[in-house]
Order: structure tokens, then sequence, then C-alpha cells
């Protein structure tokens, strides 16, 4: 296991700002912006377009540096960029969007070659928003591309379902 960077990835309002916040011993750097006409869920106002930035200790000393993507495509190439020399990626997917399943597929291809170095987690927010669509799709779409990943139903505001995240990626990787 290299490095001591993890990366909260994924789609468009699925909560990686508010995990960076929930997990950070200290108010997270921020690169958003105002929303401009383009739609989005809920009451959001702002977006980020180049990543948020925050820290945390593990329990064994070690100092974890959080960096969130942007979830807006039109930004994706910071991604590469974030993810070289990852502990660990965690993809968050917002289960009240029109397509996503559709997302999740596109965030593992986006992350394709970090997976295999680093491995991965994958978060569903707003499972509440959409109780009626199963989860059981996530497994299935994973299974379908031979990942074998581990798959969370979270709330990204609440620190003790991100760390269950992040205990679970680096007992992956170990």
């Amino acid at each position: 296991m290299s490095g001591n960077r993890l990366i909260i990835t994924g789609s468009k309002g699925a909560g990686k700002t508010s995990a960076i916040a929930a997990l950070s011993e200290f108010p997270p750097v921020l690169t958003e912006v105002p929303i401009g006409a383009e739609p989005f869920q809920g009451d959001r106002t702002t977006t980020t377009v180049a990543l948020d930035y925050g820290a945390r200790h593990l329990d064994n000393g070690r100092r974890l540096l959080i960096f969130g993507t942007p979830g807006q495509r039109r930004f994706d190439f910071m991604c590469p960029i974030l993810a070289r020399g990852a502990v660990g990626i965690i993809i968050l997917i917002d289960h009240a969007a029109a397509n996503p399943h559709d997302d999740l597929d596109y965030y593992v291809d986006l992350f394709r070659d970090s997976i295999a170095d680093c491995g991965a987690v994958i978060g569903i927010t707003h499972v509440d928003e959409r109780p009626e669509l199963p989860l059981d799709a996530y497994h299935q779409l994973l299974d379908r591309r031979r990942l074998m990943l581990p798959v969370f139903s979270v709330d990204a505001r609440r620190r003790d379902h991100i760390v269950t995240m992040i205990d679970a990626l680096l007992a992956s990787v170990h």
C-alpha cells in the first residue's frame, strides 16, 4: 500500500464534499463555484470545479489526505491527476439520479487503472429517495465486470458511514 491519499469520487450530487467535511479534522479546502443555469438536484447552489481537500489521522497514527474530485464530467481531467499514488478510491453514486447504474459504470471505467492498483469501495447515497430501485443492480454490474468491490448504502454526511467504507477499503488492500 503506497501513499496516504484517499480519493472520493462519483456522480454529481452524490455527497463527495459532504463526505470530506464529515471526515476531515479541519474545515475542508473547497474549490466551489456557483452553479449556473445547469439543472441540479436538491438545493445546492455550488459545485466543485477542481478538488476538495481534507485530512484525517487513522487509528494507527497515519495521516490520510482526502481528495474529492469534481462530479461534473467536464472536469474529469482532474481525476487521473488526483488518483496517482492513491491508497484507495471511494466511489459515491447518487441512487436518486436519473441513471445511477450508468454513473457507476462510468466511474469504474474512469478509474479502471487506479482500481486495479489500489482498490475501491462503492457508496450508494440517497437510497431513501428511490427505495423502489434495488441495490442488487450495482452488484450485478460489478459482477459482469468481474470486480469484487464492496457496496455500501451510506449517508455521506455521517462520519461513521464513511469510516466504515475506509476500513473496508484498507482491509481489502492488505
